[in-house]
């Protein structure tokens, strides 16, 4: 990164998948990461993963690892870590908002109504739990004098992607970058919504595992969660990175006119053309 102070950051949800890899991404280029989530050791949740397999990889890549237990439906939780934050830098450079309740029959196919109700609890850790984050961390960015909050979304924000559930937590995420971004372009703080291709994450692998010639197309195309957070170091280092302020940008396109590429070099596709252009919002304002 450019800047010549310490990149102090807060990942979301990174005991495991996108919030795991962007936290690692972060870390290798020597930034002091704290880590929010609810499995502390391993074996605590029905997948692999875990704050303190987390910090120990960021601490191998170089960087500073602050775990943090937080359960972002609890506001209180989420008060105490930026809490912990102010008290001990004063200040916050990057945000990712990443946390998101991920129901284990979101994926079933089937109309909305045959699903759990309880899919709606995405807006809760999701929508809701972005914004909290976001306004607890709005004072550290503003005594930091620039900064940057990244809400991971995908373009089930703009299709039908798993149903109207996660579909309008995602447009919500997208929207409320948009709308943060107004308040915060005069304190030189960028927020953008951050499109992510299909992620190589451990809930995405078991599935290929289990049926690996009937996903050999798709994993060919998926991106490694350390992409993301690659993405999004460059985005922090670009000093012209407010440009993209109150934008959706698609991390693909975004690391390829950075030169970023993935773990294992390649350079993952855009899905643009399938899937169609980021959402846009309209430029007026009323306050």
């Amino acid at each position: 990164m450019q800047q010549s102070k310490q990149c102090i950051a807060v990942v979301t949800g990174a005991s495991r998948g996108a919030g795991k890899g962007i936290a690692l991404a972060l870390g290798a280029t020597g930034a002091t990461v704290y880590i929010t989530g609810r499995s502390w050791a391993a074996g605590e949740a029905a997948l692999p993963g875990s704050l303190t397999e987390t910090a120990q990889a960021i601490e191998a890549a170089g960087g500073v690892a602050v775990p943090v237990r937080c359960d972002h439906s609890v506001d209180a939780d989420v008060a105490a870590l930026f809490a912990r934050v102010q008290q001990e830098h004063g200040r916050l450079d990057i945000l990712v908002n990443n946390a998101t309740s991920l129901h284990p029959a979101l994926t079933e196919t089937g109309p909305f109504w045959e699903k759990p109700l309880d899919l709606t609890t995405l807006w809760d850790v999701g929508m809701r739990s972005h914004y909290t984050a976001s306004w607890y961390a709005a004072p550290l960015l503003l005594a930091n004098g620039e900064g940057l909050i990244v809400n991971t979304s995908s373009f089930g924000g703009r299709i039908y992607m798993h149903g109207p559930a996660y579909g309008a937590g995602k447009a919500a995420i997208d929207k409320m970058a948009h709308d943060m971004a107004v308040d915060f372009r005069p304190h030189k703080v960028a927020v953008i919504s951050l499109w992510m291709g299909l992620l190589l994450t451990e809930r995405t692998q078991q599935v290929f595992d289990a049926e690996p010639d009937k996903y050999a197309d798709l994993m060919a195309t998926a991106e490694h969660p350390e992409f993301s957070g690659r993405v999004i170091a460059a985005l922090w280092a670009d000093p012209e990175r407010m440009v993209h302020s109150g934008t959706v940008c698609i991390g693909a396109e975004l690391g390829e006119a950075y030169g970023v590429q993935d773990i294992n070099g390649n350079q993952p596709p855009s899905h643009r053309a399938f899937f169609g252009p980021p959402t846009t919002f309209g430029d007026a304002v009323v306050e």
